[in-house]
């Protein structure tokens, strides 16, 4: 897998008009991973892609009345089954951390990739969504100059709680190892990338 012009080429593509330019466009260092689900719970509909897109039906479920006005997105989207959908450009801001904080530095989106898992926190992830994020990470570790990986739960401590208890950090993190083992060229890609340990950072 590799990058081109900030969108990765085996992704579907799905055009979000909710972004706009980072502050600094070589300030990417940072890989924040969430979960969602829409309705929470279910999964395979197109609800997260059409509230990514602005195309959401808000009368498809009575919970989406709290959607409403709300304008979201991320720069990637994992199927259970792992498949990726890309909504922005990986160089452009993502609307998908809100009120953060990591290392000191506030509002995330300016210098960070966001990737959702299709998902909730009372539900395991699938070994696809693994595999597909662990080679994600590694293409894009290729092309930005990432240094960290955390949750959405550890940059914003108390008002969110994504990927959550389910989402195996330790997981995750051997299987970028071993997929970089598999590819001796790769090994340098992750070489200093920090991943988090799971358990929330104080602010």
């Amino acid at each position: 897998m590799t990058c081109f012009d900030g969108w990765l080429p085996l992704a579907q593509r799905y055009d979000s008009p909710h972004f706009d330019a980072r502050p600094d466009p070589a300030d990417i260092s940072l890989l924040v991973v969430h979960n969602i689900s829409l309705p929470l719970g279910c999964f395979g509909a197109p609800h997260v892609s059409d509230l990514f897109t602005g195309r959401i039906d808000y009368n498809a479920d009575p919970s989406f009345a709290d959607l409403r006005g709300l304008k979201v997105s991320s720069h990637f989207f994992i199927r259970r089954d792992g498949r990726i959908i890309q909504y922005c450009s990986a160089n452009d801001r993502a609307w998908h951390a809100g009120r953060s904080c990591f290392n000191g530095r506030e509002k995330c989106n300016d210098f960070s990739i966001g990737v959702e898992l299709e998902g909730s926190d009372v539900v395991p992830f699938e070994a696809a969504q693994y595999a597909a994020l662990a080679s994600l990470t590694i293409a894009l570790r290729q092309y930005y100059p990432l240094t960290d990986v955390q949750g959405h739960e550890h940059i914003a401590p108390g008002r969110k709680t994504d990927p959550g208890p389910y989402f195996d950090w330790d997981f995750y993190r051997n299987l970028l190892n071993k997929k970089a083992m598999d590819e001796p060229a790769l090994v340098a890609a992750i070489a200093g990338l920090r991943v988090v340990k799971g358990v929330p950072q104080s602010q």
